[in-house]
């Protein structure tokens, strides 16, 4: 009888119509802008709108909680965007068609509701990405024909799924395959047989290689897990199984985590994956076990930074704390398991030998700092613990400052001091004081990643005072980089607040100057270099009155074209590389082929030169080219700098 009486409580059932369809005109949605369907505003070239003709039928719907927002697809293939009010489906005569997308072969469609970003499957084989939170504005088109296959070989999208922090998507296809994509396009994953392992083009799968590329009868069905390790599949001909797919993560500078790019990391449910040169220089992947005694209790892994040097990982899952020693290959836990699970770290920082962990304190619903010296974690060895005024939604470590972001946009700075050894033997005490607050005032998407930056110089170094008692305010940084939801990079000085656009379709930042340089170091010209839509962008400083100024800062190098299979992971200062890593596949006998990472560097030296020799700096490019001469890349890079100088010559 309860199973009855839920069935009957929970029927419900109405119709999407627009404004001006609708019986009850008055009706309004709450906070929300009705828009005309397309076929009653004044363009005679619009088609009818399908619920005011009420000939076609909804095939697919979606709805996003978050955004109020349900998604419609009908049988014709046009795409309705709903609003949903306040109190949900509860009341659904609130809910109104707000406008139509400009689309008419939609077969399907997936919201990613962090990102406020909307994936339209099309019969054409394509995804059309469009931005919520500008009116549905189309982004970008995402397909497989440059890798040679079109919508015969594909056939139309059936199925889209976005992981679950929105950071990538999968998409089915009804003829054959399946592929996982970055938000900027980076292919990262496909189950279609490629003739190398980042073959651009890709010639058609050989008949009897067929049985051998799974998915060949089409996708139907995909599903991430809850935290994104997993995509289950089920194909089209073969409903009756379901195909698991296993993946790793990057180490991505957002969120609460901040991490050193003198370490590549991946890391998956159970495991830690590191990209190191090998005796022959060489980029080979390590598997890392996360210990079973730790793994089984607390899985699965959900945080790993690795230190400013590279040799300590700070790894956490869904309870306490482990670190590793990469040198001495020797895990440290938690002496007592209680104290262990009173720990839900929700971020990780690494100040010089201190991690700092941001805890979620369940009982009191509060977030806190807890410092631990990477010696010994436990409660007796902690040097400070530091309540939080809210959840905080960014972190960052620059030197011995502690940038701690709350929502919407508020900003707290944190000077630590340590007095005494770090070590077993001494009592260390340290010190947190707070050195800057500001709350910013902004219509903008909020921010994922914020990094404390460099103060620029005439010699484009970092600005030091050798007296020791010189004002603090002198040495902290009053500069730090955003990136947005939107992908939107900007600058902002904080001592003034105001913010500088840079540039947009941005994913992903690594700040060069943020941490002490050593002599090795071959990319000190930059200042920082971002990924997107765009590919790889190189960011020289630029000195002045105004350093940030985009036409004299931002150098988009043509020449630096990113494989568009292989994802950036960092950077090798010295090397004068990025490094990345790409799907490898290979084929054998077994039914199901195996898919592996595979680490991939580029050099950008050839960048460096040609950008310190068209500045008349020579002595500074000699020098370069001599710290490089026995690298793996010099010789291609000075073919590939020739080649460019030859060409921008004929181009003239």
């Amino acid at each position: 009888w309860k199973c009855i009486l839920l069935l009957f409580l929970f029927s419900d059932s109405f119709k999407l119509r627009c404004s001006a369809c609708s019986p009850d005109k008055t009706a309004a949605v709450v906070d929300a802008l009705v828009f005309d369907p397309p076929s009653l505003r004044g363009n005679s070239n619009a088609r009818p709108a399908p619920c005011c003709t009420g000939d076609f039928a909804i095939v697919h719907v979606e709805l996003s909680v978050k955004l109020r927002l349900l998604v419609a697809v009908y049988s014709d293939c046009q795409v309705a965007l709903c609003t949903v009010g306040k109190k949900g489906l509860k009341q659904t005569s609130g809910i109104r068609v707000d406008r139509w997308l400009n689309t008419g072969d939609a077969m399907c469609t997936s919201v990613a509701s962090e990102q406020q970003i909307l994936a339209v499957g099309c019969s054409r084989g394509v995804v059309e990405l469009y931005d919520l939170a500008e009116n549905a504005r189309h982004i970008r088109t995402l397909s497989l024909f440059d890798w040679g296959y079109s919508v015969e070989d594909t056939g139309p999208v059936t199925c889209i799924s976005w992981t679950p922090d929105n950071c990538a998507f999968a998409v089915g296809w009804k003829f054959r395959g399946l592929t996982v994509w970055s938000v900027s396009g980076c292919r990262l994953m496909c189950t279609f047989r490629q003739a190398g392992s980042n073959s651009a083009l890709s010639p058609m799968v050989k008949p009897n290689a067929q049985k051998f590329e799974p998915l060949m009868g089409g996708t139907s069905h995909i599903q991430w897990d809850d935290y994104g390790y997993k995509l289950f599949a089920v194909e089209e001909s073969l409903s009756e199984r379901v195909l698991a797919f296993s993946f790793a993560k990057c180490c991505l500078n957002r969120g609460l985590s901040s991490t050193t790019y003198t370490r590549q990391i991946l890391y998956g449910e159970d495991r830690i994956l590191l990209v190191q040169p090998d005796d022959t220089d060489e980029l080979k992947i390590l598997h890392l076990n996360v210990p079973v005694s730790y793994s089984s209790q607390n899985w699965p892994v959900l945080h790993v930074v690795a230190s400013d040097d590279g040799m300590y990982l700070a790894v956490a899952g869904s309870r306490g704390l482990v670190l590793y020693d990469l040198r001495n290959k020797r895990w440290r836990f938690f002496g007592d398991v209680t104290q262990e699970q009173k720990i839900q770290c929700k971020g990780l920082l690494w100040l010089g030998k201190i991690v700092i962990v941001c805890n979620y304190v369940e009982s009191s619903n509060t977030y806190e700092l807890l410092f631990f010296p990477r010696y010994h974690l436990d409660h007796s060895s902690l040097l400070y613990r530091k309540p939080l005024l809210g959840r905080p939604i960014v972190m960052d470590v620059f030197q011995d400052y502690i940038l701690v972001t709350y929502s919407p946009f508020d900003v707290h700075i944190f000077h630590v001091m340590i007095s005494g050894e770090l070590s077993p033997t001494s009592s260390p005490v340290l010190q947190l004081s707070t050195v800057r607050e500001l709350s910013i005032m902004s219509p903008k998407s909020p921010p994922v990643s914020m990094r404390l930056i460099p103060e620029p110089t005439d010699e484009g170094v970092l600005k030091r005072d050798t007296n020791e008692s010189s004002n603090l305010s002198s040495q902290q940084p009053s500069r730090c980089l955003i990136l947005r939801v939107n992908g939107e990079l900007s600058v902002l000085d904080m001592d003034d607040g105001h913010e500088q656009a840079l540039t947009n379709s941005v994913e992903l930042f690594w700040v060069v100057g943020s941490q002490e340089e050593e002599k090795s170091n071959l990319i000190k010209e930059v200042s920082w270099l971002d990924y997107g839509h765009q590919g790889m962008q190189v960011w020289y400083p630029s000195h002045g009155a105004n350093p940030f100024r985009q036409e004299d800062f931002l150098q988009l190098d043509p020449e630096l074209e990113f494989d568009r299979e292989v994802y950036p992971l960092g950077l090798l200062p010295n090397v004068g590389a990025v490094v990345g890593v790409s799907q490898r596949t290979s084929f054998s006998t077994a039914e199901f082929p195996c898919f592996e990472p595979s680490p991939k560097a580029q050099t950008i030296l050839h960048c460096l030169l040609r950008h310190l020799l068209q500045r008349d700096k020579h002595e500074e490019a000699l020098r370069l080219a001599n710290l490089s001469a026995e690298k793996p890349h010099f010789s291609h890079c000075l073919e590939w700098l020739l080649f460019t100088v030859f060409e921008a010559d004929i181009s003239r």
